[in-house]
């Protein structure tokens, strides 16, 4: 778990600069309304639209043009949600907390459930003897190669591009987070039940009024592709070329940081819908900094500038990357398998 600060209290301590990121995780009332504002208010103005143009019987393809923007909005809410896990986007817990579930009921992810798992994702985050919390299931070759048939066929789909970000995203928003996880106390099982409720309630409400037609024929589009967005930024996150891996032993929390997690390097349109969030190697060096302050301390700190840039061309190596290869310490595809021998 991270302590107040947002960090690991195990985690060794960080480097000379790693103080100087400090002034940054302070959170700025003004930044964070500011944010709410031009996000929730346009997201809800284009929902307006939508329902306007489907009962009016416009073209359903002009409509999607509209859906694809809400998404982004809708991607970037999340973004705020995340930022709530953290308890950084306001300095008042009770704030975070209340914006964390009506953010997280917007985007169908239980609030203290997806917080909890999170927590576990940043003390674990390229450690390869601890796997499973809140990551993309990774296997290394040897694993792969010592599995058996049916597990290494379900590997295999769950690979594949269209699962991973066509199904994958809808089986995790509108399946899986609707009911309790392994290990789930009291608090992620409420957060759980009060989310599926209030979804509950908003689509009754929607049959009510829109109807639910219009609701589905908006609602299910924009959220496919807000999910796929969103798959796609964590997995870029982890994966990519040149990601580091290590064994408990040997693992450095602080470079799991810097080498483990992308800075992913976007067109300033895209940066902002999606939160700043492709500065993730500041995130993980330091949790408790909101996504409003992750260009400003970039800036500011010139060590952070020399984590080698992932560019959205350089990304799309990303998906054919299938397992780590221990011995290459590096990520392979499936297709490097007929030049590995088992061993």
């Amino acid at each position: 778990m991270l302590d107040d600060s947002g960090k690991d209290p195990h985690q060794a301590p960080g480097p000379d600069w790693y103080q100087a990121t400090s002034k940054f995780g302070r959170s700025s009332p003004r930044k964070a309304i500011w944010q709410l504002l031009n996000t929730f208010v346009p997201y809800i103005a284009l929902w307006a639209l939508m329902v306007y143009l489907v009962q009016q019987g416009y073209s359903y393809w002009m409509i999607l043009v509209f859906t694809v923007a809400a998404a982004l909005l809708l991607l970037r809410i999340f973004i705020f949600f995340h930022d709530c896990c953290h308890g950084s986007f306001f300095a008042s817990h009770r704030a975070n907390r209340v914006l964390g579930y009506v953010s997280g009921i917007l985007t169908f992810t239980p609030f203290e459930k997806w917080q909890h798992s999170h927590a576990g994702h940043h003390t674990t985050a390229g450690d390869l003897d601890r796997r499973g919390t809140g990551d993309v299931w990774t296997l290394t070759v040897e694993e792969y190669l010592a599995a058996p048939r049916l597990k290494r066929l379900v590997y295999r789909l769950f690979r594949n591009p269209f699962v991973m970000f066509g199904l994958g995203p809808a089986a995790l928003f509108l399946i899986s987070h609707r009911f309790f996880g392994k290990g789930d106390g009291k608090r992620e099982r409420y957060s759980v039940i009060l989310t599926n409720i209030a979804i509950l309630m908003i689509f009754l409400s929607a049959g009510l009024t829109i109807g639910f037609r219009t609701y589905l024929l908006i609602q299910l589009p924009l959220f496919l592709i807000a999910g796929l967005l969103g798959i796609w930024l964590f997995y870029v996150q982890h994966q990519f070329e040149g990601v580091y891996w290590a064994r408990h032993d040997a693992w450095d929390p602080m470079r799991a940081a810097l080498e483990g997690s992308s800075y992913y390097r976007l067109p300033g349109v895209l940066q902002w819908f999606s939160g700043n969030i492709g500065l993730h190697h500041i995130h993980h060096v330091r949790p408790r900094i909101p996504n409003y302050n992750l260009q400003q301390c970039y800036n500011n700190i010139p060590a952070l500038q020399a984590v080698k840039p992932l560019t959205i061309r350089g990304s799309l190596k990303s998906a054919g990357m299938k397992m780590w290869d221990e011995k290459q310490q590096k990520m392979v595809s499936f297709r490097s398998l007929k030049d590995i021998s088992p061993r």
